[in-house]
């Protein structure tokens, strides 16, 4: 023991007369860059390992809804009822539901938003819930209190609901206009045969309790998209006879709304990888085509294990499928409707086609398809995804239609199976679709479209934007110039360059693919998504979250120089940038043989030069950094070191 105290009493010494010596040299290091990027440790709700906790939790509504739509007044009406159930370790006084056609208003916090120069997301103004009958029915009582504000309702209870498996029943009518211009999510499209309407955000619905931040309420402006509860859709729509309905789930009762040949022509398409026509372009609007000449018809679809569900109806709609082999044996049903107007082999007569192939991909590469169907519907929308049904434009043609049709059902991922808050992070929905988008469009058809993800440096004009946000950016903030960068660009040549350049496919792949069977009918947050990445691959990767999902900063590496040393060469490359990154070197020799040098990313952990000894005894001729061209490094004129 004398002696250690001695040590250390030589130690402090020593230092004092260094500290004294060398005063004016400050060590200086990046250790910045490399700390984590937020507040990453776990609980028994969401582990460090980014999994779900043993005592995870999360509480689920089942929807039984009847509606009728009026296709003369453009109204829906009907009535909605919420089995609700508290599964939180937190007794709730009240629920709050989301009554998102109240966007439709010109009092709206959406419309008082929205630029008078209009944009994407304006809408109607004519519309909004007309809602009556409202009630909350628990084991002690029923309350009919409630308050609106905007797009949310505030639901009062008669006394809290209990923690643990309290059950509500909420119940109420409602009724509204369907708008013409949806804010590019719904809407009604006039074609030569009728009305095509698209109904998505049409029924007051329960928004989520979670563990992060109790009951999230942010209104319905316009970018932000939606975070909802799992559970079972039980749901009746009635409708003129000669309106045709597709809507999310299955079709419970084909005798009753569809004729003879049509149901024949059903159970054809599921045995059939060609497309099969329900209802054909010639029998369009004819009588002997409907299940019933006059009067109305009720179509019963169910779903289960689902967050939300669309529908949409038309007289003028044309009606193929095909089936969908999804793996493991399971099949599907690919769908599609659309008008005369985008019928066309280059256009929507593809659809199913387009349908099938999208979702058998993503289903044997990252997760079984859930659903048995897969529904496209040609409208006004641009492009909108709803689980098990997408809204796309009807005049789509070619690699346009390929691409949304792909993206929107591509969301059936991200976010309807992995149920990420849209509303706040976009980027883990949108941006990790246009991702796997990528893969999917290079499997299609021996590359028929092509696909640009896989060039990050497509990405340079905007990285070095001087109004350019962050992906952090929340969508309902960001600018809407920089916001299909912000939340689906960005992130996906993030997760490009991640998968390609710093982890490699498989150890990516192993990671990734976790994530989402972990997550899979759950609410992940982003230190989940990144905390498991980084448990499964083995890696810290607070540096790449930090710079490049969480910060605004740019990769910018090169080649300071290149030296002989001692019968071999000393490469020196540096970090100009803001986000440090791992170094891939080609070098080129006189012979022109090539050899490749990785350096990690830690080089970078003390300074941002660094010199790597190339043992060789051939005459260098060239150096290439980033040869393969996979980062998005904002500078490509010091990439390059060539021997004078």
């Amino acid at each position: 023991m004398k002696c250690f105290r001695h040590t250390i009493a030589l130690g402090l010494f020593a230092f004092g007369f260094f500290s004294t010596v060398y005063a004016q040299e400050v060590a200086t290091n990046n250790q910045h860059l490399f700390d984590n990027v937020s507040y990453r440790q776990g609980n028994t709700y969401r582990t460090a390992s980014g999994k779900p906790g043993p005592e995870y939790w999360q509480n689920s509504a089942d929807y039984n809804l009847e509606v009728a739509l009026d296709d003369k007044n453009h109204t829906v009406s009907g009535t909605v009822t919420i089995d609700y159930t508290n599964n939180s370790p937190e007794a709730l006084e009240f629920i709050w539901l989301y009554l998102e056609q109240n966007r439709f208003t010109e009092t709206s916090r959406g419309t008082l938003t929205t630029s008078v120069l209009g944009s994407r997301y304006a809408g109607d103004v004519e519309g909004g819930f007309e809602l009556s009958n409202v009630s909350a029915k628990t084991e002690s009582g029923t309350s009919s209190k409630y308050l609106v504000t905007d797009t949310r309702m505030q639901l009062f209870l008669d006394k809290p609901l209990a923690p643990r498996g309290g059950q509500v029943t909420i119940s109420m009518n409602f009724k509204f206009k369907v708008p013409v211009e949806g804010m590019d999510r719904m809407g009604r499209l006039e074609t030569e045969a009728g009305t095509i309407y698209a109904l998505a955000q049409w029924y007051p619905r329960v928004a989520v309790f979670d563990d992060v931040m109790g009951w999230n309420t942010e209104p319905y402006l316009g970018a932000g998209e939606f975070y909802c509860e799992y559970g079972t859709f039980d749901v009746k729509i009635t409708a003129a006879a000669n309106q045709t309905v597709v809507c999310s789930g299955i079709l419970q009762n084909p005798k009753e709304v569809l004729t003879k040949t049509q149901q024949e022509r059903f159970a054809k398409a599921e045995k059939s990888d060609e497309t099969v026509y329900i209802i054909k372009p010639d029998e369009v609007g004819k009588l002997r085509w409907q299940a019933k000449p006059n009067g109305t018809l009720t179509w019963h679809y169910k779903m289960e294990n689902t967050r939300d569900v669309a529908w949409a109806a038309s007289k003028a709609f044309i009606w193929d499928a095909g089936r969908m082999n999804l793996g493991d044996g399971k099949t599907g049903l690919a769908q599609s409707v659309y008008p005369k107007e985008s019928a066309g082999k280059a256009a929507w007569t593809r659809s199913t086609e387009f349908t099938k192939a999208s979702v058998e991909f993503y289903s044997n590469t990252y997760f079984p398809y859930p659903y048995h169907n897969a529904i496209n519907v040609a409208a006004s929308v641009g492009g909108m995804e709803y689980p098990g049904v997408s809204f796309c434009h009807y005049q789509s043609v070619g690699a346009d239609l390929w691409g949304v049709t792909d993206h929107e059902f591509g969301h059936n991922w991200f976010p309807m199976i992995v149920g990420s808050n849209e509303r706040l992070y976009p980027w883990m929905d949108e941006g990790f679709n246009t991702f796997i988008n990528h893969y999917s469009t290079a499997a299609f058809n021996k590359g028929e479209f092509s696909t640009s993800i896989d060039k990050p440096r497509n990405l340079v004009n905007y990285l070095t934007y001087d109004k350019r946000e962050g992906i952090e950016t929340a969508p309902d903030v960001a600018n809407a110039r920089n916001l299909v960068y912000t939340a689906y660009y960005k992130p996906a040549s993030g997760l490009f360059m991640l998968r390609e350049y710093i982890l490699g496919p498989e150890r990516f792949d192993n990671a990734f693919n976790s994530y989402i069977r972990h997550w899979a009918y759950k609410h992940p947050q982003p230190n989940d998504f990144f905390n498991h990445m980084e448990n499964v691959a083995g890696e810290n990767l607070s540096y790449f979250w930090k710079g490049w999902f969480y910060g605004n900063g740019n990769i910018d590496m090169g080649v300071a120089s290149v030296e002989e040393y001692q019968g071999n060469y000393l490469i020196t490359v540096e970090n100009n940038g803001e986000i440090p990154m791992p170094v891939e070197l080609q070098v080129i020799y006189s012979d022109n043989s090539t050899e490749n040098v990785r350096l990690p990313v830690e080089i970078w952990q003390r300074g941002n030069s660094w010199s790597h000894l190339l043992k060789t005894t051939k005459q260098v001729q060239r150096v290439v950094l980033d040869p393969n061209k996979m980062l998005a490094d904002v500078n490509i004129l010091n990439d390059t070191w060539n021997k004078l």
